[in-house]
């Protein structure tokens, strides 16, 4: 029973090992430039030996992708759920998203846009509709409390999500090293531009400055 215990935790790990790898890859790279030959050998693992995980190469990013977008839109949430006017909650979550994908944007672009395989872009989907249906909840939330105009919530999240990670990873998004003062001040604007299109009057108090830690 102990020797089972010990396998099956030898198993986690190496399958755990083989996808911080591949996330590493792509973040690099991309999907296309990420060869399994360089994840097995940044895993310590043999190159057939991914496939006893995976079942193709599709399905190994697929999981990459799912891992990554699962903790992207888990920081989003908690800053949804947060005490606070809904305004202030969107450009939150907004600003602490873009300041994130900015630390890594080459993984953002995969995340977001980059052409892929049908595997890895049905993922992909599944993490943008997350992220749009936490932002269609702030959208109602606004609506209910009289900052946000009358609209279809879900459309309006469409609007905001397609907005943001256009100016982040899009062809015309502007560049600036990671944290600087720069990718602040770029954060700040998309932050700001992108909720104030929902807002229903002016809100001078508002904060375009993210309060939480990105």
């Amino acid at each position: 029973m102990a020797i089972a215990a010990v396998r099956l935790n030898q198993l986690v790990e190496t399958k755990a090992r083989i996808l911080d790898a591949a996330r590493d890859a792509v973040a690099l790279s991309g999907w296309k430039d990420a060869q399994i030959a360089l994840i097995a050998a940044r895993a310590g693992v043999a190159t057939g030996s991914v496939y006893r995980y995976f079942d193709s190469k599709a399905d190994l990013y697929a999981q990459v992708l799912g891992l990554v977008s699962e903790r992207e839109v888990a920081v989003v949430a908690a800053i949804v759920e947060a005490e606070g006017s809904a305004s202030q909650c969107l450009v939150d979550a907004i600003y602490t998203f873009s300041i994130r994908a900015m630390r890594g944007r080459r993984l953002a672009y995969a995340l977001i846009a980059e052409p892929c395989e049908p595997e890895i872009d049905a993922a992909r989907l599944k993490y943008r509709a997350a992220l749009a249906d936490q932002i269609a909840g702030l959208v109602r939330r606004g609506i209910a409390s009289g900052e946000f105009i009358q609209i279809d919530a879900n459309v309006a999240a469409s609007c905001v999500t397609g907005a943001f990670m256009e100016a982040l990873v899009g062809p015309l998004a502007p560049e600036a090293a990671p944290d600087s003062e720069a990718a602040k001040s770029i954060a700040q604007a998309i932050a700001g531009l992108s909720a104030r299109m929902l807002f229903r009057h002016a809100t001078p108090e508002l904060t375009l400055v993210s309060k939480v830690s990105a």
